[in-house]
Formats: structure tokens, sequence, C-alpha cells
């Protein structure tokens, strides 16, 4: 049985995890640099599986139409929502958004990040499992 969501409003998506990142994630440009963000994105969408079923390990098989809009800068605090799209019977597909608050400008946010990723469940062989079981 396949579950799809066509689109993830603000009301669909859930908190996944919150984080102020520190100078040693900067690039020589000043920014955060862009695998840090990666890997916060990998976490947030892991932390989504467990939601859908707790007793899964999950591994990443995908990171597509990932979108880098706007810079991350030190100091300021980042918000990464997830929203499945599609649970299929051993994939599950996550859009995850990063929502940065500017340490400067409180209370304005700004969506710096966008990624859809695909996460499959296995099992203790290495093997796709059925997501819900």
């Amino acid at each position: 049985m396949t579950e799809e969501c066509t689109s993830c409003d603000e009301g669909s998506r859930e908190l996944a995890l919150r984080t102020t990142l520190l100078p040693k994630d900067t690039n020589p440009a000043g920014t955060i640099f862009g695998g840090v963000i990666l890997s916060l994105i990998d976490q947030a969408g892991e932390i989504a599986m467990r939601r859908i079923n707790p007793h899964r390990r999950y591994v990443t098989v995908a990171m597509d139409s990932i979108m880098f809009h706007a810079p991350v800068f030190v100091g300021d605090l980042v918000s990464l929502y997830t929203c499945k799209t599609k649970v299929g019977n051993t994939s599950v597909s996550v859009q995850i958004d990063v929502i940065v608050e500017r340490r400067d400008r409180p209370g304005e946010e700004v969506r710096v990040t966008e990624a859809n990723v695909t996460y499959v469940a296995i099992g203790g062989d290495g093997k796709p499992i059925p997501v819900q079981g």
C-alpha cells in the first residue's frame, strides 16, 4: 500500500531538528558549508523515519532535488521540517525544508534549503524489508 502527500504546506510538516551552527562549520566565504546542511538534512530525515516506525533501521538511498536558496550564517537558528511525500512497501520519500531565523533579525524566517530524500528500511542482513510491520 502506498500513501502519498501531494504537497507539504506548513500544516503538514513537522519540526524534526533545531540547532545553531558555529564558526567551525564555515567555509572560507564565511557561510556554513553546504555539506553541514546536507548532514543536518539526513539527520532530520532519520528522525522522520523513527516517527513512521521506530523499530526499523533505515538507510539513505537518494538525496535529490536539493536546492540551496540562501546562505546560512554563524549564529542563525536552523530549523529542519519534514513531510513524508510517499510511503511505499520498503521505502519512504521525505521533503525536508531548512528554515533559518537570522541571529540579527529575530522572528524573521528565511527558507534556505529544500531537499527530497528517500530512505529504505533494512533488516539485519542489509536487505530491504517492509516499512510497516
